[in-house]
């Protein structure tokens, strides 16, 4: 709290100041329910990063691991805070979020706050959705099952109702030219890391090394990675911010790699033929960080044109510098030199097959030729438009002040 809103400063002020000093002074600070969410967020990534470890080194387990906890903490945290902000915009418009809320159905709240309780109500639900899948097909290996899509996208609601919540927070200050907008896009630049963390973490299964050298990789990607790079760089209004975003996720999981193996862990279902003794960490970052750069330097470098424009470049830069880079990576990941703790090319599931792809480190059905070409042509209109809808929505959402 700011000298000025200092208890003995208000002594002799008229009721009438007193509350205008003291909300000039909590405008000053980062709100308590941005960082709840943020908190939610960051236990929902790291709880899924877990959860799939746990999966890859013990196996289906009970539903009431920690990991498994840290996930569905985001959902109860999102569900608890937002009807406790509904409650207060809806009853008592004294409240100080009341002059910032939208209407639906009769209730009131801040939009990021609908949006997130949509979020947790979903990933609450999933859970014993999940453990029925689970009783009636048995153990599943994939990341997207009906559940666990249901999951996720709670998960990815929940980060963009905190995202609004901050964002609207943030034009504020910039429209009252308050201290506190510094902080809040630190906040959203992080929380954009995150969001890239979601994205990736949902194409895990067609990025792995073996399977980088197949146009479908890179259709994925191109699918999922720009529209949030975009969105989150306009938004912030941050030069690099795409390229702090790329910079968290690959920070992030780096730290796995090197974290995870320090835990111990062994396997509790058969078949066993990797004799796992401890956490299995997640696969090394696709090398998103250069191509998010380069989109970082186009886009400080084509404000005045128009944004079919800038979006059309966005797609094909993406794709050709991230071809250029993760290429020759994935392939280093498969020689011996990649064998060691830090780019964890070492570590195996323990129900990898020893005549697997991986274990024999060679790539997974390579296109090449025309289908090569055709297929990354593709992926460059799909990054085009994926940027499209990533400008446009981060536009629209500078703004958002409710």
């Amino acid at each position: 709290m700011s000298s000025a809103a200092h208890p003995s400063s208000l002594i002799g002020l008229p009721e009438t100041e007193i509350h205008t000093t003291v909300r000039e002074a909590e405008s000053a600070t980062v709100p308590w329910y941005i960082w709840t969410g943020v908190a939610g967020v960051t236990s929902a990534f790291i709880g899924g990063q877990w959860d799939v470890s746990w999966h890859r080194s013990i196996g289906r387990d009970t539903f009431w691991t920690p990991a498994h906890l840290m996930i569905q903490l985001c959902g109860v945290i999102a569900a608890v805070v937002g009807l406790y902000l509904v409650y207060q915009c809806t009853f008592r418009p004294e409240s100080e979020l009341a002059a910032s809320s939208v209407s639906v159905f009769g209730l009131r709240a801040p939009l990021g706050i609908f949006v997130a309780a949509w979020g947790g109500v979903a990933m609450i639900t999933s859970a014993p959705f999940d453990n029925w899948w689970h009783d009636a097909y048995g153990l599943d290996v994939k990341i997207i099952s009906p559940p666990h899509t249901l999951l996720i996208l709670g998960m990815r609601a929940v980060s963009l109702g905190v995202f609004f919540l901050i964002l609207a927070t943030m034009n504020r200050a910039a429209d009252e030219g308050s201290e506190n907008f510094a902080p809040l896009q630190r906040l959203l630049l992080y929380l954009g890391g995150l969001t890239v963390c979601g994205q990736m973490f949902f194409l895990q299964e067609y990025t792995t090394e073996v399977a980088m050298h197949r146009v479908i990789a890179y259709l994925a990607l191109a699918i999922g990675v720009p529209v949030a790079l975009a969105m989150v760089s306009q938004a912030s209004r941050f030069k690099w911010a795409a390229t702090t975003a790329a910079a968290i996720y690959t920070v992030l999981l780096i730290a796995e790699i090197l974290i995870f193996p320090l835990v111990k862990a062994e396997p509790k279902l058969g078949p066993v033929f990797v004799p796992v003794t401890h956490l299995v960490p997640t696969k090394f970052p696709v090398l998103i960080l250069i191509p998010a750069f380069a989109l970082d330097l186009l886009w400080q470098r084509t404000q005045s044109w128009k944004r079919w424009q800038v979006a059309l470049a966005s797609g094909f830069l993406f794709i050709a510098v991230l071809v250029a880079v993760e290429w020759p990576f994935s392939h280093f990941l498969l020689t011996p030199a990649a064998a060691n703790r830090f780019f964890g090319t070492i570590y195996f599931s323990y129900f990898q097959n020893p005549n697997s792809f991986d274990f024999r480190r060679v790539f997974f059905s390579p296109d090449s030729g025309v289908t090569l070409w055709m297929g990354l042509l593709r992926a460059s209109i799909y990054a085009s438009i994926s940027a499209w809808c990533g400008l446009a929505f981060g536009k629209w959402m500078r703004g958002v002040r409710r």
